[in-house]
């Protein structure tokens, strides 16, 4: 199930942020980095974001568990993630299809951390192309440096 998300959800919201960051950016960003996340952080700042209605938020529910989330604007993906557990069902894919049957436009863009060989691979499938546009974002006070690429898709 696909709904838009309430503040209530914001627990479980940073608890899906921080657990696929640490699962998916293994390797690519530093460890002690992604030891320190903290998903009651993460919540506060999404329980904030979903209260003042900046940006439109989902989640996809199994079995009545929050397993994954997007957060996105009229042409841009800014955030999905899904728990590492509901990979390859189908649940990214799906939540992925609903934003991109709510943005308005011809097209919309989205970052993707340029080393993240599986989220690029998985955007390419759901027809999106990597424009040429690259971007570095410092976290974590300066202390990590993200390399990111643009990818863009016609919309229906």
């Amino acid at each position: 199930m696909i709904r838009p998300a309430v503040v209530a959800d914001a627990a479980a919201i940073g608890e899906v942020h921080v657990r696929s960051w640490q699962a998916a950016y293994a390797g690519l960003i530093p460890a002690d980095f992604l030891a320190r996340l903290s998903a009651s952080s993460r919540a506060a700042g999404w329980a904030r974001r979903i209260g003042d209605g900046s940006g439109q938020v989902l989640v996809v529910e199994d079995d009545g568990v929050i397993a994954g989330f997007a957060a996105f604007g009229p042409s841009q993906l800014f955030a999905l993630y899904v728990l590492p557990e509901f990979w390859g069902r189908g649940l990214g894919r799906a939540l992925h299809d609903r934003v991109v049957a709510e943005m308005s436009g011809d097209s919309a863009v989205l970052w993707v951390l340029a080393t993240n060989e599986r989220a690029k691979a998985f955007y390419v499938r759901q027809g999106w192309v990597d424009d040429d546009a690259r971007q570095t974002e410092t976290i974590d006070d300066g202390r990590v440096t993200l390399e990111e690429m643009r990818y863009r898709r016609r919309l229906p």
